[in-house]
């Protein structure tokens, strides 16, 4: 099969117009064929979460156990991710989870060994745009938590720097409709860091002007 170039590389085909709830759209991501990454991944990751949740987290990608369980944030960031919203009083069930991009994308050292997580491209996390469109449209968040550089740059633009606006709510538009946002660091950065503690600390503190601003 011939790959689309690059620039014509979208979900938009695959995404019904009339879906009416995310069960409907989860079932046509499992479909979508608008970028390559599929091809690799094990099944489409889509998000978690009720259509009545107040919060909207959004991380990059799915990795190697979502991959496989088909489902958002179920490995060792999530689990820290989950610790860190308690923590700064958000109920990780009352959110809903999901990433700029649905497939995971990869790289192997060595054929049969595992699979290490590679950074989607702008164009893919682009292509991906209209599942998370689709998504901010039905659940109406009153507020979306951006994980990290990847996620802040799909809905930001790719002049976004998480470090500049980490901590502090922006007001922008969003594929049509105005938001707030929250854009923090990506667990997994924090369970890379040398001085995980203080990383941790800065993620709960991040996730505090969120429940701060859904209060």
């Amino acid at each position: 099969m011939r790959t689309a170039p690059e620039e014509q590389y979208t979900a938009a085909p695959f995404v019904p117009e009339d879906a009416r709830d995310l069960d409907a759209l989860r079932q046509a991501a499992a479909g979508c064929r608008g970028c390559p990454l599929h091809r690799d991944a094990t099944r489409t990751v889509f998000g978690a979460g009720g259509a009545d949740a107040r919060v909207m987290l959004v991380g990059e990608q799915p990795g190697d156990q979502e991959d496989r369980k088909g489902r958002p944030f179920v490995g060792p960031a999530g689990k820290l991710l989950d610790r860190a919203l308690a923590e700064a009083g958000i109920d990780p069930g009352d959110a809903y989870v999901t990433n700029a991009v649905k497939h995971f994308k990869f790289t192997r050292a060595e054929p049969g060994k595992r699979r290490i997580h590679k950074a989607p491209s702008l164009r893919e996390t682009t292509a991906c745009g209209p599942w998370l469109a689709a998504e901010l449209a039905l659940v109406e968040p009153e507020l979306i938590v951006v994980l990290g550089a990847t996620a802040g740059k799909a809905l930001l633009g790719s002049s976004f720097r998480v470090g500049e606006v980490r901590g502090t709510v922006l007001e922008r538009e969003i594929h049509g409709r105005a938001e707030r946002l929250v854009p923090t660091v990506h667990p997994s950065s924090v369970l890379r860091a040398d001085d995980r503690e203080g990383a941790y600390e800065g993620l709960v503190a991040d996730l505090k002007v969120a429940a701060r601003a859904l209060a």
